[in-house]
C-alpha cells in the first residue's frame, strides 16, 4: 500500500476548468471517499489519479513517485467502475485473473491468487459461470476480485454501487468495508451518496464546483461543518436552515426573518444585525417546549417518525424517536437544542464561531 497526495491539481476541458487546484492528503492504508454532487469533479479526480485523464497542472503522488506522466498499467493501482466491465465471454475465474494473465504470470500462481479472493467474496462456488449467469451484486464482488488479486498499491471504486437495489446497496457497503479491514490497502472511492461516504470512510472529501469544500473524518464534518455546502449535503434528512439575525438585546436569542425568536446556547463571534442562517439538525428537536411548528406531513417509519413542518414561514423537517398523533394542519410543541444550533455567514456561506 501506499499514500496518494494531490497537488494543486488543475484540470480544464479547452478553456472551461473543472478542477481548480485541489490539493489533498492521502495517509497509507486510508480508506478515503470523494464525495459530492454531479458534475463537482471528483470522478475526474478519480480517473486523474487512474492515468485515464490528462493533468492540466500540479502534481499526483503515490508514495513518494509522481505519476503525471505514467500510463495507468504503471501506476500500480486497480479500479472497479460502475458497470463492472467484466469479459462477457469468459467465466468468473478467467476474469478475476484476466489482467494477471496479461502479465504472462502462469496458470499455476493465478490460480493460487484467484481461489482465496474468491472465497473471500463468497465466489468459490461460481467460478466456473458467466457473468451473464450471475446477480449484480456477484458481479460486482468478481469487479472487486479481480482488483484484488493484482495486490495493488491503492484501490479506486468509482461509484461501484450505482447499480444496485437500494437493499443490496447496504450489504455491499459492509463488504467493501470488511474487505478493507482484512487488506488494509488504500482506497480512494468516489460517490454522490453522503450515507456510502458517512458509513465506509476513515476520511471525506466534499468537492464543490471542482474544489474542496471541507475534508475531514465523517463525524466531525457533521458535527462542524465548515460552510453552508457541507452543512446542506452532509446529512439525511438534511440540516433545516433558517435565515435572520441575532436579538440586538440578547445574543442567546436568533430571530428569523418571520420573528420567530430561537435559542443558541454560545453566539461566538455572531454580531447582532448581521444576517445569518441559523442550522439545526432534524434530530436536534425534541418534543414539548415553547417552539411552535405547524405540521404539513408525518412520515413514520417504525423506529422514528419523520414530520415535515412550518417554523414561522419556513419548512423544516424534524425526527423524533417517539411516535406521534399529529396530523396535516396541528401544532406541535418542541424544544430545539440549543448547545447544538450551527450560525453560517449569510452572504459568504462561512461557519461562524460557536
Amino acid at each position: 500500500m501506499a499514500s496518494v497526495t494531490f497537488r494543486d491539481v488543475r484540470k480544464a476541458f479547452g478553456s472551461v476548468e473543472v478542477l481548480h487546484g485541489v490539493s489533498i492528503d492521502i495517509e497509507e492504508g486510508q480508506f478515503v471517499v470523494l464525495v459530492g454532487p454531479s458534475g463537482c469533479g471528483k470522478s475526474t479526480l478519480l480517473r486523474m489519479l487512474a492515468g485515464l485523464e490528462h493533468i492540466t497542472a500540479g502534481e499526483i503522488l503515490i508514495g513518494d513517485r509522481v505519476v503525471n506522466a505514467l500510463p495507468p498499467k504503471e501506476r500500480d493501482i486497480a479500479m472497479v467502475f460502475q458497470n463492472y466491465a467484466l469479459y462477457p465471454h469468459i467465466t468468473v475465474a478467467e476474469n478475476m485473473g484476466f489482467s494477471l494473465k496479461l502479465k504472462g504470470v502462469s496458470k499455476k500462481e493465478i490460480e493460487s491468487l484467484v481461489s482465496p479472493a474468491a472465497e473471500m467474496l463468497g465466489l468459490s462456488h461460481l467460478l466456473d459461470r458467466y457473468p451473464r449467469q450471475l446477480s449484480g451484486g456477484q458481479r460486482q464482488r468478481v469487479a472487486m476480485g479481480r482488483a484484488i488479486v493484482r495486490k495493488p498499491q491503492v484501490f479506486l471504486f468509482d461509484e461501484p454501487l450505482s447499480n444496485l437495489d437500494a437493499k443490496l446497496r447496504v450489504s455491499m457497503r459492509t463488504e467493501i468495508k470488511n474487505l478493507h479491514q482484512r487488506l488494509k490497502t488504500t482506497t480512494v472511492y468516489v460517490t454522490h451518496d453522503q450515507i456510502e461516504a458517512m458509513t465506509m470512510a476513515d476520511k471525506i472529501v466534499v468537492m464543490h464546483d471542482g474544489i474542496v469544500a471541507q475534508v475531514g473524518a465523517p463525524l466531525d464534518l457533521y458535527d462542524r461543518p465548515e460552510n453552508l455546502f457541507v452543512a446542506g449535503f452532509i446529512g439525511s434528512p438534511a440540516m433545516n436552515m433558517v435565515t435572520g439575525t441575532l436579538d440586538a438585546n440578547d445574543r442567546n436569542i436568533f430571530v428569523t426573518g418571520d420573528g420567530q425568536r430561537l435559542p443558541i446556547a454560545e453566539p461566538g463571534n455572531a454580531e447582532p444585525g448581521r444576517e445569518m442562517i441559523y442550522g439545526v439538525r432534524p434530530e436536534h428537536f425534541q418534543l414539548g417546549g415553547d417552539t411552535t411548528l405547524r405540521v404539513e406531513v408525518v412520515e413514520p417509519t417504525g423506529s422514528e417518525t419523520h414530520v415535515v413542518a412550518f417554523l414561522g414561514e419556513t419548512e423544516v423537517v424534524c425526527v423524533f424517536r417517539e411516535r406521534i398523533s399529529a396530523g396535516p394542519g396541528d401544532e406541535l410543541k418542541v424544544t430545539i437544542d440549543a448547545g447544538s444550533v450551527h450560525l453560517f455567514d449569510a452572504r459568504e456561506g462561512d461557519r461562524l464561531s460557536v
